[in-house]
Parts: structure tokens; C-alpha cells; sequence
């Protein structure tokens, strides 16, 4: 976006510009239901039931990864539900796990003897960073496997985002479904080149599907957030409104925003194990629309601070060297990858729990983080530039 081409907001004239449109007014309810609910029980977690019936049968899974972000939850949820697991890592990085799996040592770049000789039902293939990876993982269970599962990311579309160049754009309709294009090599690419990470999850794609022809899963997440994220992508927003006071709040809070709990997202791989389901799906959440304001007030309700948001608009922001995604994490304006059509993750059962919950449980697991871990998180503005930008709005 060209600054000198399009004008930098003074703050007078946005607060005029929304009072007209009446942005202000449409805010109040959900700040008013948010701190209603927090007031009222701020110790309520609701949770959603689970399935209550088991598994027609028990299987037995393979999990490539394992002790990483999404894969204890993954293999406690499986163990829980009556299956045989069997995760393969390095053996660098411990977790806490069922002492009855099965723990398996190699390397996915190139050593995978521990692997050789066995069978199991269902592979999850959960950590794959590198298409490579996956032509090794693919050959050598194709016929040892009946169900391969890739954990993708809908970063694989072709959609060059995280900037401030849609910022215009208030997407009312899911942008991104299943067969929107994804990520092309670039000409004169040959197997065996580099490719960015978006590339990397679509190469690996269709290698899966390759190996396991009407045998893959194919399931692309987005921002996955919850206790245990060593990310500090959504971390960021339930300890800064937390903490209280005045909150920068970026851009229009009409945008479009989605996340997924791990927990949710490990949960229902399980249950797509179990089931058989084959297929490509998108698996971000929620189930309906999510505003940035939806977010901020949802994260609002969970705690009994007072909390005030100054909502900053975007060419005001980017004037500031203010980044999306980096200063301001899980908040991309207008970006198509944050409205991705998940319709058919949820008719094949993915559910989610209340935003609520996953901040609460986010803020209570965050706590028990060792000190200078917290001191230096991975995304998100300090406190000291929070407050320049915020001081530099109010005079604006």
C-alpha cells in the first residue's frame, strides 16, 4: 500500500466516520454481553460432549511426530477411545503420554528402518515440513498403511497474504473452499528443489494422494491455537486483555477472523481415523462467521479486569510500522485465508468448543510457563510500543 496515495487517518476523523456509521453503537451489545458473562461467573468453562459412542473397533495408528504441539493431545485422545498407538520421532523432545504407546526412533529426513516390517491401520502424518518427507514416509507404508492421514495447512492455496494490502476488503461469504487453487511450482522447478512452505504443503498433498490413492485424508488447518501453542500467535490477545487497561484493537472490527483449538482439530482426526473418511477438507473454525471484535469481546469475557479497546484503523497502523500478524498476531486484514469455507469439516463431525474456553485454558496453561519464556514471546507487540502507537492515535 503507497502512503502517499492514500491518507493517513487522524483519529478525530475516524471517530466521526464510525459515530455516523454507527460502528460504535454495533459494539456495544458484544462488549456488554462479554463483560455480562465474565461479571456474572467468570470461573465458568463450559465444555462441548463428546462422542459418546465408541468406535466400532479399535485400530491401531501410526503417528509421525507425536510429542510436538498437536501430537499429545492426538495421542492421549486416541488412547482414550480404545486404539493402539504408535508415534515415531527423533526421541529428542519428551511429553507426557500413555505409558502403553508405542515409541518408535528415527529421523523423516532419511532414517526410517524403525518403521520397516510393521502394519498398522492409520497413518498420521502430522509434522511434515518438507515435501521430501513425505516421498520418503509415502513409499515405504503405502502398502503397510490402509488409511494415510496429512495434516496440511490451507496455506497451501495460492493466496499471497499477511499485509495490509486487502485491508479494504470486508469479506461477508467464505473466499477459500476446498478446490480453490492452490500453489503452483514455479517454471523450470524439478523434483528435489526447494519450495516455500505454502508449495511444500501442496507437493506433500499430492504425494499423499499419490501413494494412497481413495486412501488419503487430506485435512488444512489454519491458526491453531490452545494450551501447550509454543507460537504465541493467539497466546498474545487472552495475556494482553488479561493484563487489562487500554487494549490496542487493529483495523475495522467487521474482519474476518478464524482459529481452531487443537484440541478440537485432534479430536476429530481421531474420529476421521476411526470413521474412514477420506478426502480434502479444511479444518479452521469456527463453524460460522468471526469477527475481530467477536474475538477480542469473546476473549473479554473470561476475565474480570477492566478492559478498554481503542480500535485503530489500518493505514493509521501501517504508518506506525505496525505489522499484521507479527505486532498484531492471528489478525490478517481482509486476507482471504481468514474466512476458508469449512462447511464440509463440519458435516463430517469437526466441532468447537466456546472461544471462552480456549482462552481460559490458553491463560491458565500460559501461567505455568517458566518466567523468561513468557519475558520473550514469539509474536506480538511489547507493551512500550503498544502504548507509542496508542499515544500517537490519541493525538492524532
Amino acid at each position: 500500500m503507497n502512503n502517499s496515495k492514500r491518507a493517513v487517518p487522524t483519529r478525530r476523523g475516524f471517530l466521526v466516520a464510525a459515530g455516523t456509521a454507527g460502528a460504535g453503537l454495533a459494539l456495544r451489545p458484544l462488549e456488554a454481553a462479554a463483560r455480562t458473562h465474565a461479571d456474572s461467573d467468570p470461573t465458568a468453562r463450559p465444555r462441548p460432549p463428546r462422542p459418546s459412542s465408541p468406535p466400532s473397533q479399535n485400530k491401531r495408528f501410526l503417528i509421525l511426530g507425536g510429542t510436538g504441539f498437536i501430537g499429545p493431545h492426538t495421542v492421549r485422545y486416541a488412547v482414550e477411545r480404545g486404539h493402539e498407538v504408535t508415534i515415531f520421532t527423533r526421541g529428542r523432545a519428551d511429553a507426557d503420554l500413555p505409558s502403553e504407546v508405542e515409541r518408535l526412533v528415527g529421523d523423516r529426513g532419511g532414517d526410517l528402518t524403525a518403521l520397516e516390517g510393521r502394519r498398522w491401520d492409520v497413518v498420521f502424518d502430522n509434522n511434515c515440513q518438507n515435501y521430501r518427507w513425505a516421498q520418503l514416509s509415502t513409499e515405504l507404508l503405502r502398502d503397510a498403511a490402509e488409511h494415510y492421514i496429512f495434516v496440511s495447512s490451507i496455506s497451501a492455496y495460492a493466496i499471497q497474504g499477511m499485509g495490509y494490502a486487502n485491508a479494504g476488503r470486508v469479506l461477508w461469504e467464505p473466499a477459500v473452499p476446498e478446490d480453490y487453487p492452490r500453489h503452483e511450482p514455479p517454471e523450470g522447478w524439478q523434483d528435489g528443489d526447494d519450495a516455500h512452505y505454502g508449495l511444500m504443503k501442496r507437493l506433500s498433498e499430492d504425494i499423499a494422494h499419490a501413494a494412497f490413492p481413495n486412501r488419503t485424508t487430506v485435512i488444512r488447518p489454519g491458526l491453531i491455537v490452545g494450551p501447550t501453542d509454543p507460537t504465541d500467535r493467539f497466546t498474545y490477545w487472552p495475556v494482553r486483555i488479561a493484563e487489562g487497561g487500554e487494549v490496542l484493537a487493529p483495523g475495522n472490527p467487521d474482519h474476518s477472523n478464524q482459529i481452531i483449538d487443537q484440541r478440537d482439530l485432534t479430536e476429530w482426526t481421531v474420529r476421521m481415523a476411526e470413521e474412514g473418511i477420506m478426502g480434502d477438507f479444511n479444518a479452521t473454525g469456527p463453524a460460522s462467521r468471526l469477527s475481530m471484535a467477536e474475538t477480542l469481546y469473546g476473549i473479554r469475557a473470561v476475565t474480570s479486569r477492566p478492559v478498554r479497546f481503542t480500535w485503530i484503523p489500518e493505514d493509521f497502523l501501517e504508518a506506525q510500522d505496525t505489522l499484521p500478524w507479527r505486532d498484531l498476531p492471528a489478525w490478517v486484514p481482509g486476507d482471504e485465508l481468514q474466512y476458508v469455507d469449512v462447511s464440509r469439516a463440519v458435516a463430517a463431525g469437526l466441532t468447537y468448543r466456546p472461544l471462552a474456553v480456549t482462552a481460559r485454558d490458553t491463560l491458565d496453561w500460559d501461567s505455568t510457563r517458566p518466567a523468561a519464556e513468557r519475558e520473550r514471546r514469539r509474536a506480538g507487540m511489547s507493551r512500550e510500543k503498544e502504548r507509542a502507537v496508542l499515544e500517537a492515535w490519541g493525538a492524532a
